[in-house]
């Protein structure tokens, strides 16, 4: 009984070959596109709104330098988002649910982050491991720590995003799970569960959106100490 409650997590495999890379594909799928008349039907310019209000929010406090940016960090958003959403449908596997996956994600835009603050302002991007009038004995120690606390970023980004969705999912398989057992036995404890469960539902849809914004939030502010 303990497996299985992590079964969920497993990549689905058929004939040997992980799906993991359709569940990747099929969120693009999904979006509607672009239409060539002149006005837009409401799921497109409701898409269009978020869109628009989502960037603005994100590159208000950027430099004109970190607006490059904007098509990447959207695009991730929206596909984080959908990511996370898919999963909490029935009988569906979420990807983010994996370490790996986002490690893949993070490792690489963080890197990018600190490469291009390493070339355009190296002397700034590296006056952030030594704080301005640091006693001469604590700099060795601050220089060590602050190189650690650099390096942790990606890590906590990627286990941020997977130990939010998998404890979210965990949870609701187990008061699914105590939700049928009780029905047969106590019906009315069975009602409570089950009311518990909605709630717990409506508040992981939540999670989900909160989680895939934060994770490119975070990578924005990242980018805006080197930009």
């Amino acid at each position: 009984m303990i497996l299985s409650f992590f079964d969920q997590f497993m990549s689905p495999t058929y004939l040997g070959i992980p799906l993991i890379a359709l569940a990747l594909s099929l969120p693009w799928i999904l979006y509607p596109a672009p239409t060539s008349r002149w006005l837009n039907n409401r799921l497109l310019a409701l898409q269009g709104w978020f869109i628009n209000r989502f960037t603005q929010q994100l590159l208000l406090p950027m430099s004109l330098g970190g607006h490059k940016w904007a098509a990447l960090f959207t695009s991730l958003m929206l596909f984080l988002i959908t990511l996370n959403m898919l999963g909490l449908l029935p009988y569906t596997f979420t990807p983010t649910t994996q370490l790996s996956l986002n490690m893949g994600l993070a490792v690489p835009l963080w890197l990018a982050t600190v490469i291009i603050g390493m070339r355009n302002q190296p002397t700034h991007a590296l006056g952030h491991l030594l704080p301005e009038g640091t006693p001469t004995l604590l700099i060795p120690v601050l220089i060590i720590i602050e190189t650690i606390s650099l390096f942790i970023r990606p890590l906590a980004l990627g286990v941020r995003l997977t130990a939010n969705l998998t404890a979210g999912h965990l949870l609701i398989q187990l008061i699914a799970t105590a939700t049928a057992v009780l029905a047969p036995l106590m019906p009315t404890v069975a009602i409570l569960t089950g009311t518990l469960l909605l709630l717990l539902t409506l508040l992981e849809v939540a999670v989900a959106m909160i989680q895939a914004y934060v994770f490119v939030l975070l990578l924005s502010l990242y980018l805006q100490e080197n930009v």
